[in-house]
């Protein structure tokens, strides 16, 4: 069991330097900046700004499962983060750490968050599906280009993002909307 792990490891590890030599290898002075630039569309301060903006507009259902889902999503991310301690990858662009205090790529919050909105706007009424799923895809590549993640990393988070918004569903399919509300510590008129 124990040689099937280092193996599985072994090439998780050979597919993430082969991404490594790839992003090096593209990186451009424009396309840089556009990383740099959008990158941050993932951040947890974005994810505060996005949610406020869809308890302004009254958009119950997609503020309700954002935050449970980007709830769950700050603990468990900062729990791995704090328990793996993966190192960055060679030769970053750019390193937030910080930014946040965080001083390990595994896994990528940013990957995860981005794709809880798109995972949201799959069955949402007002958000466009498409475009968010676009950006959640550039964003998470942001990370691997910027070499602040490695490509386990941000598949990890897209998955974990992925994971979150279902749990969020079912819970409030348990639950209800209602019930989430009420904890929150504020009075809600959603």
């Amino acid at each position: 069991m124990y040689a099937l792990i280092g193996e599985v490891l072994n090439y998780v590890h050979w597919i993430d330097r082969l991404g490594v030599e790839f992003v090096g290898a593209i990186r451009t002075g424009m396309l840089t900046v556009m990383m740099t630039s959008m990158t941050g569309l993932g951040s947890v301060t974005a994810g505060v700004v996005f949610v406020g903006l869809f308890y302004l507009a009254g958009w119950r259902e997609e503020f309700v499962k954002s935050v449970v889902a980007l709830s769950l999503l700050g603990v468990v991310v900062w729990g791995l983060m704090s328990l793996v301690e993966r190192p960055f990858p060679p030769d970053p662009v750019c390193i937030t750490e910080g930014d946040t205090g965080v001083t390990s790529s595994f896994p990528s919050g940013h990957a995860a968050a981005v794709t809880a909105y798109a995972t949201i706007a799959r069955d949402s009424d007002v958000l466009p599906f498409a475009v968010t799923a676009g950006f959640a895809g550039l964003i998470s590549f942001s990370r691997i280009y910027l070499g602040t993640h490695y490509l386990s990393d941000t598949l990890f988070g897209i998955g974990l993002g992925i994971a979150a918004v279902l749990f969020a569903e079912r819970l409030i399919d348990r639950v209800g909307e209602e019930a989430v509300l009420d904890l929150l510590p504020f009075e809600t008129d959603l």
